[in-house]
């Protein structure tokens, strides 16, 4: 597999879509990363060189886009500002509700969680 970045992407694949397997960049972002490196993006992963691939590291850092451990810790840091200030976002967020105005009577069980009843005891 290679290897941009301590990231192994899929040999197998076209380098187009092998990309967006690094968090933070996604299909047109790629795109535009393979355009700026002159890299035909057909091509698969596994037949770049090792050169193809230093000049799409190179695009990445230059283009100053934001990937992996970094972008993590920054929308890591932002939700904690909101949680601090305690805005409506930040309260939504660590009482694990939908935060962008989502109904919750019904549905919204990928932030709530499992279904639990809760009832009256005899």
């Amino acid at each position: 597999m290679a290897r941009i970045f301590g990231i192994e992407i899929p040999n197998e694949k076209r380098i187009e879509a092998s990309l967006p397997y690094i968090y933070g960049i996604g299909h047109q972002t790629a795109k535009r990363i393979l355009e700026q490196a002159g890299v035909d993006a057909d091509i698969r992963t596994g037949q770049l060189s090792e050169e193809q691939l230093v000049k799409i590291a190179s695009v990445i850092t230059s283009e100053g886009i934001i990937i992996e451990g970094d972008l993590r810790r920054e929308q890591q840091a932002a939700m904690k500002r909101l949680q601090a200030i305690n805005c409506y976002r930040g309260i939504r967020h660590k009482s694990g509700l939908p935060v962008r105005g989502q109904r919750t009577g019904t549905n919204a069980r990928t932030r709530k969680g499992r279904k639990r009843t809760v009832g009256v005891q005899k």
